[in-house]
């Protein structure tokens, strides 16, 4: 299950009923070095130099427990319990290294650094060498988010057991770079339940279960997608592929009559209609998708009416996107029907009348504010770390994607796979699980593409999505 997101006090909490189970710091610190190690392996290739910052505390014991597993490397321990006073200079250990490991302070710090230390850690950022930071970027509170002074900007940050809260904030967004959660390092069962809470991979084991050997076409539903225009009509093919890739039985495209060519001529499993006064969705429709390139100013009249009356009253599950957002009716009753929404910052700025910057310095409550003016629908906030929730309830937080998916186009797959798997019924038993396996497949092919390509396009996605 997700893991909450927690503070501090609760960590230390949660370490202490770990010791009075009989569970000893040495046993956990040893796992934690070990875990450590197995990242800063991945992040580096046979023969190359690694270099360990250890500090004073626990945080430099974790450090020190990864030297023994890094084998096929070359590292370099630098003790640092005083920056003065070290015998070696960063600019010497640091020389031909291709991966510096932060352990020098913790969840524990909440003062401003001394000078020193933030001369130290600026010459860590200036170097550009790729930092992996151990629970925490030096120099980041871990509660507020405040940066006390200078702190690490990481690579990637591997938090140990659940993440902390304050990594979450705008200030301390850049320094964390990608958060990685090391959740088995044994703690006993986690005795928090939260608010905010972080999918792992493990979350999807299983899922989507396996079909029913009986199973046929109209077993796993229709998917309906309403979208394309002039000049825009890609849009309409990439989230139908898209939608394709969750398997649904049948799939369905409704495209103005001037894009319907482009848009036919690029899709073979799909069955392609010219948009029509009045709409005729098929009788078997499951989920219906509204929005994916709906840009054009000529689109047809009726489009925006059909969309407003099938989401106040259909009882099928619809996704609004891109051109369809700009349609959404204002809704304060929250309706039975699953209703879902995928803006990007930009557009959850629009639809509340405020600023990007304000929807980005507190993104739970812009999923919560327009959850709650739409209807209490399901919102997926994307971008870095897209959120996954309602107007009350969990907030889903993912961790998968990288920044390549900031391309034209991953929105629209995004839109399609959701749709593709909210169309079949087997998956709606909890609909907010399949939502969010959505976002994590969405965001573990681009990271698998990063990890095995130099670049990749969102062709690329759309061939990887759904493998992870």
């Amino acid at each position: 299950m997700p893991v909450p997101i927690i503070s501090v006090e609760q960590m230390r909490e949660w370490e202490r009923a770990t010791w009075l189970n009989g569970q000893t710091e040495k046993k956990v610190i040893a796992r934690v070095g070990k875990l450590v190690a197995e990242r800063a392996l991945a992040m580096t290739q046979l023969g190359e130099k690694i270099l360990i910052l250890a500090g004073k505390g626990h945080n430099g014991d974790d450090a020190r427990a990864a030297l023994s597993h890094l084998t096929g490397r070359k590292v370099v321990l630098m003790e640092v319990r005083e920056p003065k006073k070290s015998g070696v200079k960063f600019s010497e250990a640091s020389a031909d290294a291709m991966l510096i490991v932060d352990g020098l302070f913790g969840i524990g710090l909440n003062r401003p650094l001394a000078a020193d230390w933030q001369k130290l850690i600026q010459s860590v950022n200036d170097s550009r060498i790729p930092v992996l930071a151990i629970d925490a970027p030096s120099g980041v509170d871990a509660d507020s988010g405040e940066i006390l002074g200078e702190a690490v900007r990481a690579a990637i940050t591997l938090t140990l057991a659940a993440p902390k809260r304050g990594f979450f904030r705008a200030s301390a967004i850049p320094f964390v770079g990608r958060l990685e959660v090391a959740s088995e390092i044994g703690l006993v069962p986690s005795p928090f339940r939260g608010e905010l809470n972080w999918t792992l991979p493990k979350d999807f084991l299983n899922f989507p279960p396996t079909r029913p050997v009986t199973g046929h076409k109209g077993t796993f539903g229709h998917a309906a997608i309403v979208g394309g225009s002039l000049g825009y009509h890609g849009a309409a093919v990439l989230a139908t592929r898209a939608a394709l890739r969750a398997q649904p039985g049948l799939a369905s495209v409704f495209t103005p009559e001037n894009v319907y060519l482009p848009v036919a001529a690029q899709l073979q499993a799909a069955m392609v209609h010219p948009w029509k006064n009045p709409a005729q969705l098929p009788e078997t429709t499951s989920a219906i998708l509204f929005g994916p390139g709906l840009a054009a100013k000529n689109l047809p009249n009726n489009l925006k009416r059909e969309f407003i009356s099938l989401w106040k009253t259909s009882a099928l599950p619809m996704v609004a996107d891109a051109g369809a957002l700009r349609w959404l009716p204002v809704e304060k009753k929250s309706r039975n029907a699953n209703r879902v929404i995928t803006p990007h910052p930009g557009e959850a700025a629009e639809l509340l009348s405020m600023t990007t910057e304000k929807i980005q310095a507190d993104r739970v409550s812009a999923l919560r504010n327009l959850s709650a003016r739409y209807g209490n629908c399901v919102v997926v906030l994307k971008g870095h770390q897209t959120l996954v929730g309602r107007a009350d309830g969990k907030v889903f937080i993912n961790g998968s994607g990288n920044p390549f998916l900031a391309q034209g186009g991953s929105g629209d797959v995004l839109a399609g796979y959701i749709t593709g798997l909210v169309a079949q019924p087997l998956l709606r038993d909890d609909f907010m699980k399949t939502i969010c396996y959505a976002v994590w497949q969405h965001g573990a092919a681009a990271d698998f593409l990063s990890a095995t390509q130099n670049n990749w396009t969102i062709e690329n996605l759309l061939e990887t999505l759904g493998q992870k």
